[in-house]
């Protein structure tokens, strides 16, 4: 098994992670909410499967690839736009999201018609830091696994 996963490690571990945070978060979600299968495809919330998934691609390659290889400059400049996307420009997405649902309660628009737009897309900092953390980790257990 190992011997299948060794070539492609560099690959298969960021996208272990990611589902593992994602699995972690489905469970954190639905002891606060109540289970429900489609939050296992939320966004938000903590921790941030999508910076686990950064962060762990980033320390795969600097790992496998080394940190002189310009891949791992690749994967820097991806991991930033990844983090800036899951906290600024989401946020800006659930922000216009609560001014039209706001629009639509003042102007008495049937509801049915425009039903309520989700108010809540992107990752509070917290959530960014621990799905980091957690993606770091995880990437360096795979790692010490594989090796």
């Amino acid at each position: 098994m190992l011997e299948f996963i060794s070539p492609y490690a560099v690959f298969l571990i960021p996208i272990i992670v990611g589902i593992i945070v994602q699995a972690i978060k489905f469970t954190i979600y639905s002891i606060k909410h109540g289970f429900d299968i489609r939050y296992a495809f939320t966004h938000g919330h903590m921790p941030s499967a999508h910076t686990a998934l950064a962060i762990s691609l980033v320390t795969s390659v600097g790992f496998y690839e080394g940190i002189s290889d310009a891949s791992f400059a690749i994967a820097i400049v991806l991991a930033f736009i990844i983090i800036d996307d899951a906290t600024r420009l989401r946020m800006h997405l659930g922000d216009q999201g609560r001014y039209l649902n706001m629009l639509i309660e003042q102007l008495n628009i049937n509801e049915q018609q425009y039903p309520r737009l989700k108010e809540r897309m992107g990752h509070r900092v917290s959530e960014v830091i621990v799905g980091g953390i957690v993606g770091f980790a995880l990437t360096a257990l795979l790692i010490r696994l594989l090796a």
